[in-house]
């Protein structure tokens, strides 16, 4: 009997750089990459793929780490932002540059070795490819983002996987910034090793687990993240937050003026005030709604398109539809 695998094929840690939110600026992810290896242990995961943002600095650091132990792999990823959207390249041995096009990335990716994974195509708030997963060399894409708790964005992705079966690999990956929002939603593959992994994605038999994070979580990961930005910020107008040429969070948060080093920790203050977190979050998840019920409207006119570019896609192929 073939042992079923566990994995995560998108994951990230404190090397996923900074974003912003209005007056804050707050790290994308805090967490350490040995962190994620020992939380992955934790949860029975067998592989653990650290796809950071335009960065692989975390995931050498992961992989190095879990070499110590024998019952967990991780895998060298990326979560590329390109001119068309984001894609995930997995079994990578080096960083790739950010925005180029779709096509330039995928060729690096595939110069590397690596496999081809659209995070989220149908997102309605990150840049997902959307269309373009059609036209391009893809190995497979998220059918359920942990991240994604409207009913579009996950919903529209299974659909159109479950009308043509057998064109991509379907996966679950938990898409988690933090420790809060990891562990919810996991792929299942056909052995326990990354070789095994890469294999059962290459013949499209992988079979996604789990569900969308709580929403507990993403507030717990935003005052997280929140909190852990104020203290870098905090160090660095002090002088003493050392530049590190690996580490794109600690960069960019050298590189802010004083005043807006300021401005984080008084906004971060008043984000960590609860209800003000929690009133936050409500709005977002309220706004995502809104905009999954608008796009579910036109869900069944948007699958019948999405079939119509596959068949153009399949004879220009010289393919037929299974």
């Amino acid at each position: 009997m073939v042992r079923v695998g566990k994995a995560d094929t998108h994951v990230h840690t404190e090397y996923s750089g900074f974003g912003k939110l209005g007056v804050l600026r707050f790290p994308e992810s805090v967490s350490k990459p040995q962190s994620v290896v020992e939380r992955s242990r934790k949860r029975g995961f067998d592989v653990v793929c650290i796809t950071d943002h335009n960065e692989t600095a975390g995931a050498f650091i992961a992989q190095e780490y879990a070499k110590k132990y024998d019952d967990v792999e991780v895998v060298i990823g990326e979560e590329v932002t390109t001119e068309d959207g984001e894609i995930i390249g997995l079994f990578l041995t080096e960083k790739i540059q950010p925005f180029l096009t779709i096509e330039e990335t995928i060729d690096i990716i595939r110069e590397q070795g690596g496999l081809t994974i659209a995070p989220h195509p149908f997102s309605l708030h990150v840049p997902g490819l959307k269309e373009r997963i059609f036209d391009i060399d893809l190995d497979g894409f998220e059918v359920l983002n942990g991240g994604h708790p409207d009913r579009y964005s996950n919903a529209v992705a299974q659909m159109v996987m479950d009308r043509h079966p057998g064109k991509w690999a379907p996966l679950s990956a938990s898409d988690a910034h933090s420790k809060y929002t990891f562990g919810y939603s996991w792929t299942e593959f056909e052995g326990n090793t990354a070789e095994d992994l890469r294999k059962t994605i290459l013949n499209k038999r992988t079979v996604p687990r789990g569900r969308t994070a709580p929403v507990l979580g993403e507030v717990q990961w935003s005052m997280e993240v929140v909190l852990v930005g104020q203290k870098l910020m905090y160090r660095s107008l002090r002088g003493k937050l050392p530049d590190r040429e690996d580490h794109l969070l600690i960069g960019k948060i050298n590189s802010l003026t004083d005043l807006m080093k300021a401005t984080g920790i008084i906004g971060g203050f008043m984000y960590l005030f609860p209800p003000v977190s929690f009133i936050a979050t409500l709005a977002s998840t309220t706004y995502l709604n809104r905009g999954a019920r608008r796009m579910l409207r036109d869900m069944e006119q948007r699958l019948e398109e999405i079939d119509d570019i596959i068949k153009v896609i399949d004879v220009q192929n010289g393919q037929t539809e299974s």
